[in-house]
C-alpha cells in the first residue's frame, strides 16, 4: 500500500473488541497501549510470552488458548495478526477484509488494512508518525519530537505541563555533575518552561544558553567559599518571584539534596505558602567517579560507601562527620567539596586507622572536557594536588577502588 493512502486517524476503542492474534513479542509490545486505550483485547494463541501471561493474570484482557479459527474476529473492531505463521496472518486477514475489521498484519504491513505507527505520548498529546514501510525511521523521528517536547525545543504553547503550577511555583531541579546532557528529562522540561531560573557555579552553564530572552535570570553566587550570596536571600528570591505568579526554577549542581541546601528552600517556600517540584539530579558523588572509571564499589573490594562534605574541616566544631569510624572502615569515602582541606581530612584517617597508602582519586571537572585525574594515596594527596594545581570542584574518592584499573580481573587482589 503507497505511503500516500494511509490516512491517520485516532481510534477510540474504549470498551471495543480488539483481537490479537498471537502471543509472541509482537503481541507483547501491542497490548500495552490497547490496554491504555480501554480496548476489550482478547489474545489468540496456543502460548504467549511472560509478560503478555502477567496482563491475563491481571485480568487486563481476555486469553484464548488456542489456535487461531476462523470466526474469531466475530464483533472486533480492531484486529492484529502477530503470529510467526504467513498462512495464519493471511487467513486473519482475509477474515477481517470479509467482516470489514481494520487488521494490522505485523509480518508483511502491505497486506493489512491498517498500519500501526511509531506512538509516543507526552504532557496529554499523543504523537504517531508513518513513514510507509520503514518502521525505523517512524521511531526516530517519533523521538526526535518526542525529545524536543520533553526539551522544550519544540514549541508546545497550549500546555506548561501538569508539574508546572499555574499561579507561580518554585522547582528544585538537580541539573547533574557538568555534563548538559546528563540533566533529566523531567528536569530540561521545566527549565524550558521558565520564567525566572535561580543558578548556582556548580549548575550546568550550558543549559543556560537555551532560555528564552524573556526568562529572568538570577546567579545566586553560591560559591562553597568566598564571597556567596546568603541562603536567605535566595529564599527571598525564590518566593518573591513565586507569589508574583512566575514560574521559578532553581537549579543547582548534582542533587538538591545532595549537601545541596535543597530542604532548606523547600522549607522556606512551604513556610511561605509556596508550592514545590523536586526533581533529582544525577549526584556528582557517584557520577564523576564513574565518568573517571573509579567504582565506588566493586565485587571483593569495596561493600560500603559514605558520602561526606569536607566544607567543615576535622577537628572543627561544627563538624557532624564520625572520623574515627570513617577511618575504621575497609570501603569507600567520597569527599565532596573538600579539595582545600584534604590534607586534614587524610591526616584524620590515618589517624583514626586507615593505612597511609590507602590509594585515593580526585577527579576534577568531572562529565566535561575539563576533566582531568590526580591519583595518589592519603600519606602524598594533598601534594599531589596542590602540585597539580587542582581547584573545585572537584570529587575525591578514597579507598581500594581508587587504585583499580580497567584491566584488574581479580576482584580480591
Amino acid at each position: 500500500m503507497p505511503q500516500e493512502q494511509h490516512y491517520l486517524a485516532g481510534l477510540d476503542l474504549t470498551g471495543r473488541k480488539v483481537v490479537v492474534v498471537g502471543g509472541g513479542t509482537v503481541a507483547q509490545r501491542r497490548l500495552p497501549r490497547l490496554l491504555a486505550a480501554g480496548a476489550s483485547v482478547e489474545v489468540v494463541a496456543p502460548h504467549t510470552t511472560p509478560s503478555v501471561q502477567a496482563s491475563v493474570d491481571a485480568g487486563e484482557c481476555v486469553w484464548h488458548s488456542r489456535p487461531y479459527r476462523d470466526g474469531d474476529l466475530d464483533g472486533a473492531w480492531y484486529a492484529l495478526a502477530c503470529t510467526d505463521d504467513a498462512d495464519v496472518n493471511a487467513a486473519v486477514v482475509a477474515e477481517a477484509e470479509r467482516r470489514r475489521v481494520f487488521c494490522v498484519r505485523a509480518d508483511a504491513a502491505a497486506s493489512g488494512s491498517a498500519v500501526t505507527p511509531a506512538v509516543g505520548e507526552h504532557d496529554g498529546l499523543l504523537v504517531g508518525v508513518l513513514s510507509g514501510g520503514t518502521p525505523r525511521r517512524s521511531s526516530a523521528v517519533r523521538e526526535a519530537v518526542l525529545d524536543g517536547l520533553r526539551t522544550g525545543t519544540v514549541a508546545d504553547p497550549g500546555s506548561r505541563g501538569e508539574d508546572v503550577p499555574r499561579a507561580g511555583g518554585v522547582a528544585l531541579v538537580g541539573g547533574g555533575p557538568g555534563d548538559p546532557e546528563l540533566v533529566t528529562v523531567r528536569g530540561r522540561r521545566l527549565l524550558s518552561r521558565a520564567d525566572v531560573v535561580v543558578v548556582d557555579r556548580l549548575a550546568p552553564r550550558e543549559l543556560l544558553d537555551e532560555l528564552p530572552e524573556h526568562v529572568i535570570l538570577v546567579d545566586a553566587a553560591k560559591l562553597p567559599y568566598g564571597r556567596a550570596a546568603a541562603q536567605e536571600a535566595i529564599n527571598r528570591v525564590l518566593i518573591e518571584h513565586a507569589r508574583a505568579g512566575r514560574f521559578v526554577v532553581r537549579l543547582k549542581g548534582g542533587d538538591p539534596y545532595v549537601f545541596g541546601r535543597g530542604f532548606e528552600e523547600l522549607q522556606a517556600c512551604a513556610e511561605a505558602g509556596v508550592p514545590v517540584t523536586v526533581v533529582p539530579g544525577v549526584t556528582s558523588a557517584f557520577s564523576v567517579p564513574a565518568a573517571a572509571d573509579v567504582p565506588v564499589t566493586h565485587r571483593g573490594v569495596a561493600h560500603e560507601v559514605v558520602v561526606v562534605s569536607g566544607h567543615v574541616p576535622p577537628g572543627d566544631d561544627r563538624s557532624l562527620v564520625n572520623w574515627e569510624a570513617l577511618g575504621g572502615m575497609r570501603g569507600t569515602v567520597v569527599l565532596l567539596m573538600g579539595v582545600e582541606r584534604l590534607g586534614a581530612v587524610a591526616d584524620a584517617l590515618v589517624a583514626a586507622g586507615r593505612p597511609a597508602d590507602t590509594p585515593v582519586a580526585v577527579v576534577q571537572e568531572g562529565t566535561l572536557r575539563t576533566q582531568r585525574v590526580v591519583r595518589s594515596t592519603l600519606a602524598g594527596v594533598a601534594e599531589a594536588v596542590a602540585e597539580a594545581g587542582v581547584r573545585p570542584p572537584a570529587v575525591t574518592v578514597i579507598g581500594p577502588v581508587a587504585g583499580l584499573s580497567a584491566g584488574d580481573t581479580d576482584p580480591a587482589r
